[in-house]
């Protein structure tokens, strides 16, 4: 029998919050519902399988919330859908540079968003069924690819999905030049438009966390980045 994925629902309006649980709930989902950031961080969120999460909350906004998931290791893996009615270039990138999957503009159809949730659940799933080992090590950097997670020298450093996603690729692929393009292609969503500053920026970051490793994510200049081993 088929196990039915649990998606948290956060947005102030408690009326679309109402209207997007029932939806999803005829579609055979398990949905719970919380109308600030507040109370979503009250309700055990490392158990759901995807969060539909609002940016414009009173009190702490959903890129807020983001983050702070992002950089715990127990919620990093969680996969997040924006719903917000901010909708420019800069709002889209810091969504993505969070490790968001996907960003939905408000108003929105309800067809729409059912059709992304399915997308993002069935690429989740799709990366956890590959096959793989369960660790990959180097020199003390180590990622667990079961928990989600990476640490240097037995130490848990907090990623992101889309860092954690870019260092796997890089150390499973030692030597290889990546292209931007390349990259994006390999690690973000088909449907959704990503800047090469993008890559760039979570290069960076991926960097800073990864201490002396840094020096191993190298520039290969007009071509790309690759982990040198």
């Amino acid at each position: 029998m088929e196990i039915k994925s649990n998606i948290l629902v956060v947005d102030d309006e408690q009326d679309l919050c109402e209207i997007l649980k029932f939806n999803l709930e005829t579609e055979g989902y398990n949905v719970d519902m919380a109308n600030s950031a507040e109370e979503a961080l009250d309700m055990g969120i490392e158990k759901y399988d995807l969060l539909l999460l609002d940016v414009m909350m009173g009190g702490m906004s959903g890129f807020a919330l983001a983050k702070r998931l992002k950089e715990n290791p127990v919620s990093a893996h969680i996969p997040i859908i924006f719903l917000t009615a901010k909708d420019t270039e800069n709002d889209t990138v810091t969504g993505f540079n969070l490790g968001a999957d996907d960003y939905i503009s408000k108003p929105f159809s309800l067809r729409e968003v059912m059709v992304r949730v399915r997308a993002v659940l069935r690429r989740t799933k799709e990366k956890d069924d590959m096959p793989h080992s369960n660790i990959i090590n180097y020199q003390g950097l180590e990622l667990n690819l079961d928990k989600k997670t990476v640490s240097i020298d037995g130490e848990d450093i907090p990623f992101t999905k889309t860092e954690f996603e870019i260092l796997h690729l890089l150390l499973d692929e030692k030597g290889k030049v990546f292209s931007r393009q390349e990259l994006i292609d390999r690690i973000w969503p088909k449907d959704v438009l990503v800047l090469d500053r993008t890559v760039d920026v979570n290069i960076t970051r991926l960097r800073k966390k990864i201490g002396r490793f840094s020096k191993c994510i190298v520039t290969r200049l007009g071509f790309g980045y690759y982990f040198d081993a």
